[in-house]
């Protein structure tokens, strides 16, 4: 047997390993493991080590899961759904609407696979715009349409994959050049583990920056012990945690509650994502936010709370 990602069980069965899976799915192993005690799929084979092994068939129907619930799905509705039913559903859910049309016009650029004219044009629209406006206005529009075009298929997953670098690579550039950076309040970004996407913390750090708040950006995954532990490190004043949809609702709220305890009432949290976008309460002291200009008016809230008009803090930290 290789040692590589991809194994052979038998001379036709190709199988991938979790990490691969994980790579290629956006699903977490976390969420792979809890919806194989839970639902019973996807249900691996092992090899001689134990470890588990995932059959062609299941990545593809792993892969549409995915994008189900990238668009609101919820795991235990589709899940025991056959491979032909879900990419009914996906046929379903694709948009009769076209993108506006300086969108699709980036996204035939990634579709021609023209990685110098895409970067250019998407660096070109972030200093015609500026940051702000960048961020929720093209890379927001940009992150739904792809997502659409991967749902019906017009994009391929190395492609999306491509999008996602380029984008992060020009989004911290970006940041890191932001004047006026560093004044209150002071926001702790990142996920927990199990969250590997990347985008979101970074639009969130973005917004922030551009307005002036001074960001602690400690990347994704970061387990709930490091966070308590990093907020007095850092003088946090908020906590933001981002939950894609790929993290199952019960597991963002469930840590969002975790973390609750750990830190104390005086330092914020705040949650926010496609996983808590259908979520009406989360637990005492967690607020929750449906987008980024519900951020925008919490950060101003919390300056008119916690800072005097001279910028100074009403009170010691």
């Amino acid at each position: 047997m290789s040692d590589s990602s991809t194994f052979e069980t038998d001379k036709s069965l190709a199988c991938y390993n979790i990490a691969a899976v994980e790579r290629d799915t956006g699903l977490s192993k976390d969420t792979l493991r809890v919806w194989e005690r839970r639902y019973g799929f996807p249900n691996p084979v092992r090899d001689q080590h134990d470890e588990r092994l995932y059959t062609l068939p299941q990545l593809e129907k792993l892969r549409l899961l995915r994008l189900l619930i990238d668009h609101g799905h919820r795991p235990s509705k589709i899940i025991n759904c056959s491979t032909p039913e879900l990419a009914q559903l996906i046929s379903a859910n694709s948009p009769e609407q076209a993108a506006p049309p300086e969108i699709e016009a980036i996204i035939q650029l990634l579709l021609s696979h023209d990685i110098e004219a895409f970067r250019t044009t998407l660096m070109q629209s972030l200093m015609r715009q500026g940051l702000l406006q960048f961020v929720t206005h093209t890379v927001s529009a940009l992150n739904y349409w792809i997502g659409e075009a991967w749902l019906s298929g017009r994009i391929a997953i190395f492609d999306e994959h491509l999008y996602s670098e380029h984008l992060q690579n020009i989004l911290r550039n970006a940041i890191l050049s932001e004047p006026g950076r560093g004044s209150a309040p002071r926001v702790l970004l990142t996920s927990l583990p199990g969250e590997k996407h990347r985008i979101g913390l970074l639009m969130v750090e973005a917004v922030l920056a551009t307005e002036g708040a001074a960001c602690v950006a400690l990347g994704a995954e970061t387990p709930a012990i490091d966070i308590k532990h990093a907020v007095p490190a850092y003088a946090v004043d908020i906590v933001a945690l981002s939950f894609s949809s790929a993290i199952p609702q019960a597991a963002a709220l469930a840590g969002l509650a975790e973390l609750r305890t750990l830190i104390p009432h005086n330092t914020e949290i705040w949650g926010g994502g496609g996983a808590l976008a259908r979520v009406r309460k989360a637990a005492d002291g967690v607020l929750l936010l449906r987008s980024l200009d519900d951020m925008r008016y919490a950060l101003q809230r919390w300056r008119v709370e916690h800072l005097q008009p001279d910028g100074q803090r009403k009170t010691p930290h």
